[in-house]
């Protein structure tokens, strides 16, 4: 089977220093994501094409839509918090204890089909100190432990039909699937791919299709892959920056890509070749996304 290969476009250059968890909101037509360095949330209204900035104290690591479409949840470095984007943003903290420790963070989140968040964390200064952990964070808000022992827990990914979470640790370049239900990983997981072929990046920030293809951002290798089920790869969607961090569908019938990307760790000659990292970038397909599932 031959590989499709696509190349993305620029839809805006924003200079992110970590761009993240990008997410669609089909009621306001807009894709929202994150800096994650910054403090930032940006969003893009795909009809008429208007930018949007807001500024948080301190990092952003990943919002996440709620059910009731009353804002949204964040993780805010070592906490979750309830975030309004209005004229001004609104913030209102939630008391709870992810007692994540010294210089750990949350790292990116998604919710699954019931309702839940299943959010990572990572050492922000020594990614190869095994210090992530993921979280479970339920619709009343009770927080457990679903893993330990990560590096950079990242990309969790749920299929159309919600049955399966594909979770990676970008250190080791290891994506492992696994069964969810109501109550959480529902059965024994296993390693779906290990990445480190020639021209493959880290494992990083994902989503997957109606047909059940995984599409996962490469960080450090320019580019996103759509993986089948059975992990043979599919499509090859390039970019013209290295640090290319994570994924998801929007628009018109779910069918164009938006991709987050990154300036961070690429020194003054890198930036000199690459103007556009940090942007946000959008590939058309003919393939649907699966819609992102909400927290409630």
């Amino acid at each position: 089977m031959s590989v499709r290969e696509l190349n993305a476009n620029c839809v805006w250059p924003v200079g992110a220093e970590l761009g993240e968890g990008p997410l669609w909101v089909a009621e306001e037509q807009r894709m929202y994501f994150v800096d994650i360095k910054r403090g930032k949330l940006h969003a893009l209204d795909v009809v008429g094409g208007e930018r949007h900035s807001w500024s948080v104290p301190g990092l952003l690591c990943w919002i996440v839509a709620r059910r009731d479409g009353d804002g949204f949840m964040a993780g805010l470095g070592d906490c979750v918090a309830r975030l309004w984007p209005e004229r001004h943003l609104r913030l209102e903290s939630l008391a709870l204890d992810f007692a994540l420790g010294r210089d750990v963070r949350l790292n990116d989140a998604k919710a699954d089909r019931f309702g839940n968040i299943w959010a990572g964390s990572m050492n922000n200064l020594d990614y190869s100190r095994a210090d992530g952990r993921l979280f479970r964070l339920a619709p009343d808000l009770g927080l457990s432990v679903a893993g330990q022992g990560l590096h950079i827990a990242n990309g969790p990914a749920f299929s159309a039909d919600g049955a399966t979470m594909y979770h990676t640790d970008t250190f080791l370049g290891r994506i492992h699937s696994y069964p969810v239900d109501a109550g959480g990983i529902a059965g024994v997981g296993h390693l779906w791919r290990q990445f480190g072929a020639a021209g493959e990046g880290g494992p990083d920030g994902m989503c997957c299709d109606a047909e059940g293809g995984l599409w996962v951002a490469q960080w450090g290798g320019a580019r996103v892959c759509r993986y089948l089920a059975d992990g043979t790869l599919d499509t090859v969607v390039h970019l013209p920056v290295s640090h290319v961090s994570s994924c998801a569908f929007g628009g018109a019938g779910l069918r164009t890509l938006y991709i987050t990307s990154a300036r961070q760790e690429l020194g003054a000659d890198r930036l000199a070749d690459e103007p556009l990292a940090g942007g946000l970038f959008a590939v058309e397909l003919d393939v649907a996304g699966a819609p992102a599932f909400r927290f409630g």
